[in-house]
């Protein structure tokens, strides 16, 4: 893209053309909401042209892969249909999800100071750019992680790897990465970036949907932890 390209145009651009082209296990299911739901598209657009529109360096937090309720549903991580309505302004049609993650996550962004300056400081990103689900028997389908079988991760290994180098070029601070998650994400992150050298640190924060499943009691605690941490590690 040309110089003049902002992070937004990086962002959208890579959404737009992000795509696995190889062999999944047996009953393991891609989900692309970008090329499944036609109005997540134009969502995602706004989005980051509302927040992203400029040439800032930003740090990467990174979750695992996107999940039907949350980023399955708007085309951007760590929100739902209900924040990006309530808390951005941008409608959507038709469709209405609440992710306890995006709670927790909107959480941080308020106590950080909004949107807006959250956004200017921080990009979040995933481990797996799409997500996966499972059938279960009797035909339900549900969320499933790059990590949950072997033979998923060794699948879609090399995809996560070009993705990731990828999104470095929009204009990320590689001398930290934030991952949610403090046990398998963070495991199979920390050996990832040794083999190839992505960010200089890494530091691990509860996974928001750890947080409000087993924690909510304490939940302040832990948007106080991700303040820390960010104060910490510029």
């Amino acid at each position: 893209m040309s110089k003049k390209a902002t992070f937004a145009d990086h962002v959208i651009n890579f959404n737009s053309n992000v795509q696995f082209t190889g062999q999944l296990p047996p009953g393991i299911r891609i989900m692309n909401p970008f090329r499944e739901q036609p109005q997540i598209m134009d969502v995602m657009r706004q989005f980051y042209k509302k927040f992203y529109d400029d040439n800032h360096t930003r740090r990467m937090i990174m979750g695992i892969n996107p999940g039907r309720l949350g980023s399955g549903s708007t085309g951007v991580p760590f929100t739902d249909t209900k924040r990006m309505i309530d808390v951005h302004g941008i409608q959507i049609e038709g469709m209405k999800t609440h992710e306890p993650s995006a709670v927790f996550i909107h959480d941080v962004i308020h106590a950080y100071g909004g949107a807006e300056k959250f956004y200017k400081d921080f990009y979040i990103g995933s481990v797996c750019p799409l997500g996966f689900t499972a059938l279960q028997p009797g035909g339900k389908e549900i969320n499933y992680n790059y990590y949950d079988s072997r033979a998923l991760t060794d699948a879609v290994y090399d995809f996560m790897v070009e993705s990731i180098s990828e999104q470095l070029t929009f204009g990320i601070d590689t001398s930290v990465c934030f991952c949610l998650g403090t046990g398998k994400n963070v495991n199979f992150l920390e050996q990832l970036n040794k083999k190839e050298g992505f960010f200089k640190k890494i530091v691990a924060l509860e996974h928001p949907r750890f947080v409000m499943q087993y924690k909510s009691k304490t939940k302040q605690e832990y948007v106080d932890k991700y303040l820390r941490e960010f104060a910490d590690n510029k």
